[in-house]
């Protein structure tokens, strides 16, 4: 029997703490709260400001949810709870907490479902806000309402639009000034860019005077350093989605991170973000965030920031066949092995060979630029059987074409090539090095070209021996550099230089750093080459072939031009269709042509505008913004959601987000941002990086959007599978006696299944959701339950039934004040005894340091213990019921303002005081026995601190009369203290 039923031969308790009276209570209270904007939190100016911004400020953030049109199981509102948590404590500290919640309302899953229905997407995703919002409110979440935005919100388009404006408008000047102080390289207007192109300050790419160049050429050239630009090159296309995906969007498989559909290379016309303008400063910054270290690594990983040389090769005979590439660049971070490069290897997309691949067509090996035939000397084994090098290129690039990105990377894989026909000159031995083309090397990263040292990487290796190539030893041990055996693998370890040497360069006996500075000052002094830096990360794909996205603000001209449109033109919206399926799209077909389905609006595309100079034709951009915009910069419109003037006003956004060196933040942003760790990647780094051009641009103050960050846990589930493998409903199953080893056993309708850990999801039968839970126990149960299964940051089992324990500290706590028959209030307003003022006390200290650290599981585990104590005595004093009600409300304040309520209290608790102990003394631990024992017999007993310091106490041991009487004056040989319960002498 539960606490929730009546036992048998007992009248009804009217006042007993059910579902039912948790329910009254629990939407009375969401009711009250929102009548009264109880969680309102003021700005310092503006239409939400309020003397609350007199206090200290603490800006709360979850991460931006999706409006799932499935609606939330338990395992959504895990880190909602904590943070509320965090807010109603943070209230009580007498701090203006910022949190409310809003809706990344643009996204795939709509649009989907838009082209499978015909309905528009966005009644849709309104029905799933909805749905998310009346969920959320039943929780008991304490919002600031007036907060809340959603990025399908008209006014809230408007600003995204004009954020990327701001950074079409923009360029990275690698020589500006830093606001921080932290170095040079920051973005800065396209207009001062132009004044120093007319100065000379700037070059143009061909080294033309800025005067002499046509109105095209300048505004080719200026386009060409925007932080938001176009760009043809490979993309990610998904034919399964209709779209191009940005690069951490693909799995390492090669498939999309949504639906797990194939990914292909095309190369499209697409709007990019310069981000890798920023890659310093988003690897370097790390250090100026509390965010956990394994997230840290993760973006500096993704970063990928390496130190090397780009190296030039020429090509020989590039221009007897007509290439437009006269000398291959690669980058390598290894140039002190250069002497030992015996081939390359380019990528089948290198436009030495003729530029991205096709997917679904034939590469037409007439069309290449290579030798019409194989050169004098050219091995067997590096033809592919091909009669020519075009017929062999062609071939292989074909092939290529039809592996995916992660096909062509694998590890296990074996490596494969075909000679090109080409060579490449080794600049520091003039050596003649055959270029191959292999599909391992990708175009998107580096140069799309390597030089391969097969004597020293185990790929190359690899390679070299299979398709008989040289292989030269250029490093080896500082002990016996010439003892390498390369005949069963290369030589990876580290040591001196060995074989590289020439008529002007000799890098031989010396470490890697040194013959590395010495062969980049000797390829620099021969215009060979360059020390360089390179990056793993590459620029943001902006676009997407969608029609339930941000419009881009920019229209096109007849030839070509890309022209922004003015802010009174903001913002663009989305005109109503009736297709949303992309043009010329067929899901199964790789080869099918991309285009968006705002393209077929033509009454909306082709558009007469007066930019400045006339009215004029225009088309505007059809491809719609990433879902990634709107939840870029979400946090600063919380702040100053009405305003219309301006993204966010300054003195609001300096209050909230503004750097504060005083509490150890030098860059500012949120106080503390809550989500989960999948998104240390994309949302963060694009988030980071949109906030660091506002901030470079003056927008904000702060140069980091998000100082602490934490991650929660997740919650998993049971499922149960029967002996088909199939999945049934988990909550059907039935638990019976453990078997002969002690495993529990399960059946489901008579019929042995068997239990395994999985996501919660319809697929695994085992979605329980909120409204469950509200429905069986009560909101505050829930609360309770999910605070209470573990570390906030670590992942937990799901168990319905052990909600039950959660529900009956509620139920103690509210039987300590209410009479269940009656509903009278049994609180005594006598003083409490001693231990429970102690208790109290410590009770008081512990949860207050527990929520300061997000311990929220121990926090409940102290109330526990302070509950059940209050239950045992035979009256409950009000100082200490009181004490524990408001220590209670972060994590059940339904029940606790009720309670607080029928106490005598007219207002709510949620800014009262959380509770402080006045009497420092009864945090004094009381005294221990301490036993002293003499040869082994106890002779006397202490009383005293526990925490007494181990020579005090053997004095004192010493000093009792019960040893000195047993010693009668012998001697001491030695004394054993452990303090604080025991002290052994041993006597001479």
């Amino acid at each position: 029997m539960t606490e929730n039923q009546t036992p048998q031969g007992e009248s009804a308790t009217p006042f007993r703490y059910t579902a039912a009276l948790a329910e009254t209570i629990e939407t009375s209270w969401q009711d009250r709260w929102e009548a009264e904007g109880t969680f309102y939190s003021d700005n310092p100016v503006g239409a939400l400001a309020g003397p609350g911004a007199d206090k200290k400020k603490f800006f709360l953030l979850d991460m931006f949810p999706y409006p799932s049109g499935k609606g939330l199981h338990v395992g959504h509102p895990l880190g909602y709870i904590a943070t509320d948590v965090v807010a109603r404590f943070t209230r009580m500290t007498g701090r203006n907490v910022l949190y409310t919640m809003g809706y990344d309302a643009f996204g795939l899953p709509a649009e989907q479902y838009a082209v499978a229905t015909g309905q528009h997407p966005r009644i849709s995703t309104e029905a799933n806000i909805a749905t998310m919002r009346r969920q959320l409110r039943r929780l008991g979440l304490s919002h600031d309402p007036r907060r809340s935005i959603q990025t399908i919100d008209t006014d809230y388009v408007r600003w995204t639009q004009w954020i990327f404006l701001k950074i079409f408008n923009s360029w990275f000047d690698p020589d500006a000034a830093r606001r921080d102080g932290r170095g040079t390289g920051a973005a800065r207007p396209v207009s001062e860019l132009v004044a120093r192109l007319e100065r000379g300050e700037v070059s143009t790419p061909d080294g033309r005077p800025w005067e002499s160049l046509s109105a095209p050429e300048r505004a080719e050239v200026v386009d060409s350093h925007r932080l938001a630009y176009v760009s043809s090159a490979p993309v990610n296309w998904c034919p399964g989605l209709g779209t191009v995906l940005a690069n951490e969007e693909v799995t390492a498989e090669g498939r999309s991170e949504r639906g797990n559909f194939p990914v292909f290379k095309r190369n499209l016309r697409q709007w990019m973000m310069r981000i890798t303008a920023y890659a310093d400063r988003l690897a370097e910054d790390l250090d100026t965030v509390d965010w956990p270290e394994k997230v840290k690594l993760m973006q500096r990983n993704w970063i990928g920031r390496s130190e090397g040389a780009e190296v030039g090769f020429a090509v020989e005979g590039a221009r007897e066949v007509g290439s437009a590439v006269a000398d291959l660049s690669v980058y390598t971070t290894r140039p002190d092995t250069l002497f030992g490069a015996t081939f390359m290897v380019v990528a089948p997309e290198h436009p030495l060979l003729g530029g991205v691949l096709g997917q679904g067509t034939d590469v037409d090996a007439a069309a290449l630029t290579v030798p019409a035939s194989w050169p004098e000397g050219t091995r067997e084994a590096w033809t592919g059987g091909a009669a020519t090098p075009a017929q062999a290129v062609a071939a292989y690039r074909a092939r290529a074409a039809a592996a995916t990105e992660a096909e062509r990377t694998a590890e296990d894989r074996t490596k494969t090539g075909v000679f090109t026909g080409l060579f490449g000159i080794n600049p520091v031995n003039g050596k003649r090095v055959p270029i191959f083309v292999a599909d391992y090397v990708l175009m998107g990263y580096g140069t799309g070209a390597i030089m391969a040292v097969p004597a020293h990487d185990d790929r190359d290796w690899a390679f070299a021996t299979t398709y008989d190539l040289d292989i030269v030893q250029t490093i080896g041990p500082v002990d016996d550099p010439y003892g390498v055996d390369l005949s069963g693998g290369a030589y990876t370890g580290d040591g001196n230089a060995v074989n590289s040497a020439n008529d002007e360069i000799s890098l031989d006996g010396k470490s890697k750093d040194d013959a590395k500075a010495a062969m980049i000052a000797w390829l620099e002094s021969k215009g060979a080459g360059r020390g360089a830096v390179t990056y793993r990360l590459r620029d943001w794909l902006f676009s997407r072939q969608r029609y339930w996205g941000e419009p881009f603000p920019v229209v096109w001209d007849s030839e070509g031009g890309v022209h922004a449109l003015p802010e009174s033109m903001l913002p663009v919206e989305l005109p109503e269709v009736t297709d949303y399926s992309p043009r010329s799209y067929d899901p199964d077909d790789a080869a099918s042509n991309p285009e968006p389905p705002l393209g077929k609006a033509e009454q909306w595309a082709e558009v007469e505008l007066d930019l400045g100079d006339g009215l004029k034709k225009y088309r505007r951009e059809t491809n719609t913004m990433p879902n990634w915009a709107g939840s870029c910069w979400y946090e600063m419109r919380y702040i100053d959601p009405t305003d219309e003037n301006s993204l966010v006003d300054p003195a609001n956004e300096a209050y909230w987000m503004g750097p504060r060196p005083e509490d150890g933040n030098t860059s500012g942003g949120t106080d503390l941002y809550v989500g989960g760790v999948e998104h240390a990647v994309l949302h963060l780094l694009y988030s980071r990086f949109w906030h660091k051009v506002l901030f470079d641009l003056g927008v904000v103050s702060s140069s980091e959007p998000y100082h602490r960050l934490f991650n929660q846990g997740y919650i998993q589930a049971y499922a149960y599978k029967d002996e088909r493998g199939q999945y049934v409903p988990a909550d059907e199953v039935v638990e019976g006696p453990d078997d002969a080893d002690g495993e529990p056993t399960f059946t489901w309708n008579g019929q042995s299944v068997w239990r395994e850990y999985g996501k919660m999801g319809k697929s695994l039968k085992n979605i329980v959701t909120p409204d469950d839970m509200y429905s069986a126990y009560g909101a505050d149960t829930f609360r309770v339950y999910e605070m209470s299964m573990g570390p906030l940051d670590q992942d937990r089992p799901w168990d319905t039934r052990a909600v039950a324990g959660a529900q009956r500290f509620l139920q103690r706590l509210w039987r300590n004040v209410i009479d269940e028959a009656t509903g009278e209030v049994t609180v005594v307003d006598a003083p409490a005894d001693e231990a429970t003022r102690r208790l109290v006390a410590r009770t008081i200290v512990g949860v207050r340091d527990d929520y300061e650290g997000m311990r929220l599981n121990t926090a409940i585990a102290k109330l526990i213990v302070l509950n059940n104590h209050l239950t045992s005595l035979a009256e409950v004093p009000r100082e200490a019921i009181e004490a524990l009600v408001l220590m209670a409300s972060p994590v059940a304040p339904h029940i606790s303002e009720e309670i607080w309520r029928r106490l005598g209290h007219e207002n709510s608790l949620a800014h009262e005081d959380f509770p402080r102990v006045s009497d420092e003394s009864l945090l004094a631990a009381e005294a221990v026995t301490c036993v002293v024992q003499v040869k082994g017999k106890v002779r006397d007993r202490l009383e005293v601190d526990p925490a007494i310091d181990p020579a005090e106490l053997e004095k004192l041991a010493l000093a009792a009369p019960g040893v000195v009487r047993t010693l009668d004056g012998r001697g001491v040989r030695k004394v054993i203290v452990k303090a604080p319960r025991l002290v052994s002498i041993v006597p001479e």
